[in-house]
């Protein structure tokens, strides 16, 4: 496989696939990658091999996806409240949980780590049933706009609270980063359930709240196009303004509302993610985010049309 140069790779494509931390980044290697994002689903026990492999010079890491390293405690996973709770309690030990994964990035020479920041909660699985639906009945669907008037009800009645409280646990999380010497980014990640924090529009309050911190906008691609389509936000017009803001991208399309699939191979619609690549070309750390699905050939053939595409936006300014 070709060299990817610059761009990294997330080992949420084959972490399934492995015990062994080594094997696991020996795979993501042979595609060409020199560099990986360590993702959440990471353990202590696989960095036994995986540090190695950093500290030969083998692997390059870019980033960490918190929290980090993996934490089985359902309550800090990566759909949950996190840095918004309201008990003191948790909201200090997902702070906590979040300077760590700091730290873990700059030992192993990570630019960023890519933040879930938390969520509006609901009594039912609200995201699931709205998936039922708009593939069932449709977006435009009187069941369809039912429910998602029950969401957006609730969203707009404790969104910003919630949003208050991530910004103050990133303000803290920032303070205990800065005082330990940590040079590293914070991404808030577009997410890919409509209850989750932030939009594009929650994401600009936080960033702005917090000028001259070092958080910025994670733009998960296929995440926001699955927003889109849902109606939360529109993943391309409400960018502006936080463009300067992109700290990272994961790269990956959405077929219908299934994610994590290879640009314009999987698709094949060879325009539609074009929109996206501004976000790529803006991004200082650029990842995939590929499923197990994703074959070698597929990922090898997708990287070349991006990074044609990207070329060729390069040329054009020229």
């Amino acid at each position: 496989m070709e060299d990817k140069g610059a761009f990294s790779f997330s080992t949420c494509w084959n972490i399934k696939r492995h015990t062994s931390g080594s094997g696991m980044l020996q795979e993501i290697r042979d595609l060409g990658f020199r560099r990986v994002e360590l993702n959440y689903n990471v353990t202590e026990e696989m960095l036994a091999t995986i540090e190695p492999m950093i500290e030969r010079g083998e692997i390059g890491i870019s980033s960490v996806h918190n929290t980090f390293p993996h934490v089985r405690d359902p309550d800090y996973g990566t759909d949950s409240v996190l840095l918004g709770f309201e008990e003191e309690e948790k909201r200090q030990r997902a702070i906590q949980l979040l300077v760590r994964s700091a730290e873990y990035a700059q030992r192993y020479g990570g630019e960023a780590v890519v933040v879930h920041p938390g969520e509006v909660p609901f009594p039912n699985d609200i995201s699931r049933e709205l998936g039922q639906i708009y593939n069932g009945e449709g977006r435009d669907s009187e069941v369809y706009r039912s429910k998602w008037a029950e969401l957006m009800e609730r969203r707009a009645a404790y969104s910003a609270g919630y949003v208050q409280t991530i910004t103050e646990s990133l303000d803290e999380v920032c303070n205990q980063a800065a005082s330990k010497g940590l040079n590293v980014r914070f991404g808030i990640e577009t997410r890919s359930r409509p209850q989750q924090i932030p939009t594009l529009a929650e994401a600009r309050t936080i960033i702005r709240a917090l000028k001259g911190a070092p958080v910025g906008i994670w733009y998960d691609t296929g995440h926001a196009i699955m927003m889109d389509r849902l109606g939360l936000y529109d993943s391309v017009g409400e960018m502006e303004g936080l463009m300067d803001d992109i700290v990272g991208v994961h790269i990956h399309e959405t077929i219908g509302l299934s994610d994590h699939w290879c640009p314009y191979v999987h698709s094949k619609d060879m325009d539609f993610y074009d929109a996206y690549l501004p976000m790529i070309e803006r991004a200082q750390v650029k990842v995939y985010e590929l499923k197990a699905a994703c074959r070698p050939e597929e990922i090898n053939a997708s990287h070349q049309l991006l990074a044609a595409k990207l070329a060729g936006r390069g040329q054009a300014g020229c």
